[in-house]
């Protein structure tokens, strides 16, 4: 059986953003993550389009601890993308709101991702 393929995206709530800006910061970590996947395993990416896009939206309570998650995933292969903001609207430009992982295995992404809460 082939292991089923998920995405994940981790929104920083330890910052004030509106339920708005939440929404758009984890679709520009959808879009992101799924560009990285579809660079190096255009096989992956397309098969988690052809299953329907499954994904789950997770917090995590600070800077330093999203980029350390994206540097663990980097380390081991599974494709990422951290979101900085444009600082057009509600925060200081360049602050990092949001990661996107994969689409990738859903094991490999929970071994990462397990401790932390639904948003």
């Amino acid at each position: 059986m082939e292991e089923e393929l998920k995405q994940a995206i981790v929104i920083r709530s330890d910052i004030d953003m509106g339920k708005g800006k939440a929404v758009a910061q984890g679709a520009h970590a959808s879009l992101m993550g799924y560009l990285e996947t579809a660079k190096e395993h255009k096989d992956i990416a397309d098969k988690w389009i052809r299953d329907g896009e499954r994904k789950i939206v997770l917090k995590i309570d600070s800077e330093e601890k999203l980029k350390r998650l994206a540097e663990a995933l980097k380390y081991k292969g599974i494709p990422c993308a951290l979101v900085s903001d444009a600082g057009l609207t509600q925060l200081p430009p360049g602050t990092v709101t949001a990661l996107g992982i994969g689409p990738w295995k859903r094991s490999e992404i929970d071994f990462f991702t397990s401790s932390l809460k639904l948003l």
